[in-house]
């Protein structure tokens, strides 16, 4: 039997409620997801990567078929190592899903992996990492843009 595996990625610096809701919505198209935390030398990322993927981890344990990994090279690349046969991005607007589509119409272009976009629920198109790593720069509480389980140090 085939596993179908999906790979959700982002530096999820922090993973919110966003990519929460990503995660819920892609786990019942596929046998196994992959959920990559992307290190990006160019991207000076506010928690650390060991943090970003306890808090991951931690909120879906006991969720077999759910892996965090993190990856340091393209996107696709790390797709093929974990036999990903799509990828799947959230899109919250207009300016998020220009930007996905090139970078998914590329993907295709140099592995054929195709990728899958999902619209952020309802509520949640103003929900990002960089709004709550505003908010907790001023000191302010961004509880309610955090999974439950996820708590950071700060």
């Amino acid at each position: 039997m085939i596993m179908r595996t999906g790979l959700f990625v982002g530096t999820f610096d922090p993973f919110t409620i966003g990519h929460d809701s990503i995660v819920r919505r892609a786990l019942p198209l596929f046998d196994r997801l992959v959920v990559g935390v992307g290190v990006n030398g160019r991207k000076h990322c506010m928690f650390p990567l060991n943090e970003r993927l306890d808090s991951i981890r931690r909120l879906y344990e006991g969720e077999k078929r759910i892996d965090v990994k993190h990856y340091d090279d393209l996107t696709v690349d790390f797709a093929r190592r974990e036999n990903a046969a799509f990828i799947v991005k959230g899109v919250r607007s207009m300016k998020d899903f220009e930007f996905e589509r090139e970078q998914a119409d590329i993907n295709r272009q140099l592995t054929g992996i195709d990728t899958i976009l999902l619209f952020a629920e309802p509520g949640l198109e103003s929900v990002s990492s960089t709004v709550v790593r505003e908010l907790i720069g001023f000191g302010k509480d961004a509880a309610a843009f955090l999974p439950k389980n996820v708590k950071l140090r700060i």
